[in-house]
């Protein structure tokens, strides 16, 4: 991944003003605080590292679950072009997707030919399929959706057929072919399996569902992950919008300043990327005044252990 110039980051705050309102966030959300941590996201933003290669990556990623499948429909594409133009812009990096979302692949396909900045792009998608021949030619065929030379990383979906997939990923890695190998779960299934595989093969990733209110892997997978160099990716940040049902209409806590956390959105994810273990969170939308919320997670100060647990028992007690 190349560095990103001094030229990139300095953006002023009237053009990063004039920016936001021509992507239609509204004029009431452009608060003080947003537009500080905003233009702040593009300057210091917090990079963790992946630790089979050493190279460091942000904390906020990019999900397509559910909100890219999108193909046919011409408002909706523009939208979504808004989105991640927009992403690339705060300086994003890791996309994130998988054949099993429907279109998505596609969708990012012809994102990424129509819009500027990717040349940072970190493609992250996923075999989802059984059989080595049937594995090797649905990765190519995501190859040629996305238009990318090859993936920065790819994932066995839900450890499908993974005793078959993980030998050809072992082998494509060693050809060049792809960067990393990494292995994903959601839902809190296979964690029983998941813990053996982490425990015993040299994956780089491990993608799975993390937040506030589903802290199961913190247990057992998260510290494996830990001890054996495994990169984390967090998928479900928000609990696909219940973190947000729970708080809605309810005001953030006073203290939530002490991380520059000015969003119940912010909140969420600065909790998850907090935890050691974990290298990035990918949280999936279609509007751009969420992605831009979401950018600014990747700035200013991250909660320690003792206000961890403050933030949990604070949003249990809701």
């Amino acid at each position: 991944m190349s560095k990103i110039s001094n030229s990139q980051m300095n953006i002023s705050r009237r053009t990063l003003l004039k920016a936001l309102l021509a992507l239609g966030v509204s004029g009431s959300a452009l608060t003080a605080p947003f537009i500080n941590n905003l233009h702040a996201s593009t300057q210091n933003k917090i990079l963790k590292k992946i630790p089979s290669s050493g190279e460091m990556i942000p904390v906020i990623g990019f999900g397509t679950s559910r909100t890219f499948d999108a193909l046919g429909d011409d408002e909706l594409m523009l939208q979504l072009k808004v989105v991640l133009q927009s992403f690339f812009n705060g300086d994003g990096v890791l996309v994130d997707s998988s054949p099993m979302y429907g279109t998505a692949q596609a969708v990012i396909g012809k994102l990424l030919k129509q819009i500027k900045g990717t040349e940072n792009l970190f493609s992250a998608t996923k075999v989802w399929t059984y059989g080595e021949r049937d594995g090797i030619e649905q990765m190519e065929e995501s190859r040629k959706l996305w238009g990318v030379k090859r993936f920065d990383l790819m994932q066995i979906h839900n450890l499908r057929d993974w005793q078959v997939h993980y030998e050809t990923l072992k082998k494509m890695k060693e050809e060049g072919k792809i960067r990393y190998i990494g292995v994903t779960t959601s839902h809190g299934r296979f964690h029983e399996e998941l813990e053996v595989l982490l425990a015993t093969l040299p994956f780089d990733f491990v993608q799975l569902s993390y937040n506030i209110a589903n802290r199961d892997v913190e247990e057992y997978l998260l510290p494996i992950a830990l001890d054996n160099g495994i990169a984390v990716i967090a998928n479900r940040p928000y609990q696909r919008g219940d973190l947000f049902r729970k708080v809605r209409g309810k005001a953030l806590p006073k203290w939530a300043n002490d991380i520059d956390v000015n969003s119940w959105g912010q909140f969420f994810l600065k909790f998850i990327v907090s935890h050691p273990a974990v290298t990035c969170a990918i949280p999936a939308t279609s509007k751009v005044k969420h992605l831009l919320d979401n950018m600014v997670a990747q700035v200013g100060q991250l909660p320690d252990a003792k206000m961890r647990k403050k933030m949990i028992y604070h949003f249990q007690n809701l």
